[in-house]
């Protein structure tokens, strides 16, 4: 699975594996079919309880590494990062199957321009081949801490057939340059999961770069293989992380209203729909969310980024 050849820039693919294997070797095998002759792949077990001995048993071209212990989703993929050797760095979900030539386009983009910071494919989930998952993003709305997908849930009909600016790359698909990774710093290990590539592609925007989605770069996405769609797990880190970018992300006066909005509309609001669901594990998992905001208000890793 290692290729050379000095006419490509060197690219780092890195991928989560915690628990799921099967899952995993599936996205090495289409991996292994790629066209782009220069690539690294590491594959990170992210503590997995399972035994995962069949993905370095299945691949052993492949840099295998185990951390021991779960380090989050940033905190593994920086693991990688620090490891890892190319020009360019992909972090590719395990659940995902990509496309023989979806290489080279998110290479010729990001060799295209240096002001370029990252770049993400179209996706289109993997159940469904013909629906768009991402075809970039907007800017987080600082009230509701959300972001809207172009494209999400449309049928791919061409109507993407173009680069374009993303306010955020996709943490399923997220190519970085290494000058980036320099100049930035690495994911902050403060979300462990969910929001921490949006909250990276913010300060690389901050920085003075810009992100793009690549059209004619396709991948498939099965989408929460390992968390599950509506788990309290899920419920969670989500929750804890939408509120988390908002205090990373939105600070002084700024921060007033949305800080209001979050405490009378919304954490009432999401807290009222488990429990008219009946859903009180969900309720909890939502209550442990807000809490853990309290108790890390002064704690100085909230805003730190680290480096390799």
């Amino acid at each position: 699975m290692t290729h050379s050849s000095s006419d490509f820039p060197l690219v780092t693919v890195i991928s989560i594996n915690y628990n799921h294997a099967d899952v995993t070797c599936k996205m090495l095998e289409s991996l292994d079919q790629v066209s782009y002759p220069n690539l690294e792949v590491i594959v990170i077990d992210n503590g997995s309880p399972e035994d995962s001995s069949i993905i370095p048993e299945s691949y052993p071209d492949i840099i295998f590494i185990k951390t021991g212990e779960n380090l989050g989703f940033a905190g593994a993929n920086n693991l990688g990062i620090c490891m890892s050797k190319g020009k360019y760095i992909l972090l590719l979900n395990n659940d995902t199957i990509v496309t023989p030539d979806f290489l080279e386009p998110l290479v010729a983009k990001m060799e295209s321009d240096a002001t370029i910071g990252a770049v993400s494919p179209k996706i289109r989930f993997f159940y469904k081949p013909e629906i768009i998952q991402f075809a970039g993003l907007t800017n987080i709305n600082p009230y509701t801490v959300r972001s809207k997908g172009h494209g999400y849930g449309e049928e791919d009909k061409g109507q993407f057939d173009e680069d374009q600016l993303s306010a955020y790359a996709h943490g399923a698909a997220m190519m970085v340059s290494r000058e980036v990774v320099e100049k930035v710093g690495l994911m902050s290990v403060a979300f462990f999961l969910y929001y921490e590539e949006l909250d990276w592609g913010y300060r690389i925007r901050q920085a003075g770069y810009t992100i793009y989605y690549v059209h004619n770069s396709l991948i498939y996405h099965m989408e929460s293989i390992s968390t599950g769609t509506q788990s309290p797990f899920k419920i969670y880190y989500m929750n804890r992380s939408r509120i988390l970018y908002m205090r990373r992300n939105v600070r002084g006066l700024k921060s007033i209203i949305p800080i209001l909005f979050l405490l009378v509309i919304t954490i009432p609001k999401n807290m009222s729909i488990y429990l008219l669901q009946g859903r009180f594990d969900l309720f909890r998992a939502y209550s442990r969310a807000v809490g853990w905001q309290f108790r890390t208000v002064f704690m100085k890793f909230i805003h730190q980024h680290p480096t390799c």
